[in-house]
């Protein structure tokens, strides 16, 4: 006799994405204004109208009601440093000062014993509260980082995409590795965890400048080894570390073409910043299929420059969305995209709140190749979900008195909204983080 399924279906106003609005417009997104998600075995069961819904669930079966909050997809994070969340808000610095003068610092505590699992622990605690279910995630280079954080991600059964750094030069000599340790400790990793329950890996070189010809070849080895492993990296985030990486790679093209020549460049590659992109750059991500990931307060809080949306757009190149913890200065993918509107606003673009909600949840499933799994609320899909009061703040709730329409009280969530706006989070449809 087969065992009766748990049943919990949340009542709300449901909103989830099915196309990009930017090429969909209105036909984009599914609106429920009382709706009902009925979820079972971590899954999504059904979805709909309440009312039709309410008489076919089974006696016993668990309703919350959320009303009049709105329910959506848990939001993706496409690119964030565990180690780093202690680094976070570092005064006055650019890019290679920074990493050296505070996360090179900071990232040499994950030898320490207890500190991973310490880390591991606030970090998914701090997403959660924010609503993020999923995340690409760099741990430090030592192997023990990315087992402390896999060890806990199962432990939630959250989806997590996450490598161990691979670093073997131009870094303190306690976080270095080599080209050789790093493929075995990467492959080691993969074997362990990689398509366990929900996790996944992702091979990980930090940027071209602090890996030797000889690890991006391992890197690009265990990358044809495992073709179903992410790849995650940086590129062409600040002018001094482009010269630099030029300057160890004169033979190649430019910083795209040094991934390129070592096979770091394809459709699983999630390439961090990109935003001192050459014609060719972005003819070499659209021809391989790369996605370029957008760290919207990271760029601004080191200064780096401003991403053009609209020009990956035009060349075709796939765009995430991410904090990038620590350069970033917030876990809440709503700030995120508070800070990206205003980025492509100094450009003359534009950014709707349903382009920026569609980013932080089908979008970044879709880039990551993970929109079978997360980033909807249709059924077959693994439930998590988040749950936002629009009206958390007296701020809030004081301007919500005078908008007309979804659009608008949309965009002041995406425009004003942060962790206080996360009335739960469920993972796999459980009920994980409350507020």
């Amino acid at each position: 006799m087969s065992e009766t399924k748990a049943i919990r279906a949340l009542r709300g106003r449901l909103l989830w994405f099915v196309d990009d609005p930017d090429a969909a417009g209105d036909a984009a997104y599914r609106y429920i204004a009382d709706g009902l998600l009925v979820m079972a075995d971590g899954l999504i069961a059904s979805v709909g109208e309440a009312a039709q819904l309410l008489a076919t669930l089974p006696p016993g079966a668990e309703i919350v009601d959320h009303r009049p909050h709105l329910i959506m997809p848990g939001f993706i994070d496409a690119h964030i440093h565990m180690p780093q969340t202690q680094v976070v808000a570092s005064y006055g610095a650019q890019l290679m000062d920074w990493l050296n003068r505070y996360t090179f610092v900071e990232e040499q505590k994950l030898a320490q014993q207890g500190h991973p699992e310490k880390l591991a622990r606030f970090f998914l605690d701090e997403l959660l509260a924010n609503g993020t279910t999923t995340a690409a995630v760099y741990c430090s280079v030592h192997p023990q980082s990315a087992q402390a954080f896999f060890a806990e991600s199962e432990r939630r059964n959250t989806r997590m995409v996450a490598g161990k750094v691979m670093m073997d030069r131009n870094a303190p000599e306690p976080l270095t590795d080599t080209a050789e340790s790093s493929y075995a400790d990467s492959k080691a990793l993969i074997a362990r965890w990689h398509g366990k329950g929900r996790q996944l890996y992702a091979i990980t070189p930090r940027f071209a400048v602090t890996s030797t010809p000889e690890q991006l070849a391992a890197a690009g080895r265990l990358a044809a080894e495992h073709p179903d492993c992410h790849v995650q990296t940086h590129i062409n985030e600040n002018q001094a570390e482009i010269a630099f990486a030029c300057e160890l790679y004169l033979k190649a093209a430019d910083y795209a073409g040094i991934y390129e020549d070592f096979g770091l460049l394809g459709p699983k590659s999630l390439m961090g910043h990109c935003i001192h992109m050459t014609k060719r750059e972005w003819r070499a991500f659209a021809q391989a299929g790369a996605v370029a990931v957008f760290c919207p307060t990271s760029n601004l809080f080191l200064g780096s420059g401003l991403f053009d949306w609209d020009r990956a757009r035009r060349e075709g190149v796939r765009v995430a969305v991410a904090t990038d913890i620590g350069g970033g200065t917030s876990y809440s993918m709503l700030r995120t995209m508070a800070e990206a509107y205003k980025i492509l606003q100094l450009q003359g673009q534009s950014l709707s709140a349903f382009a920026a909600l569609h980013a932080i949840t089908r979008g970044n499933a879709v880039a990551l190749g993970l929109d079978h799994w997360v980033g909807s609320l249709e059924p077959g899909h693994e439930a998590d979900v988040v749950v936002l009061d629009t009206a958390a703040t007296r701020a809030m709730a004081h301007r919500l008195e005078t908008v007309r329409d979804l659009a608008e009280e949309l965009f002041v969530l995406v425009t004003l909204g942060d962790e206080r706006n996360v009335a739960a989070t469920y993972v796999a449809g459980e009920a994980i983080a409350s507020h």
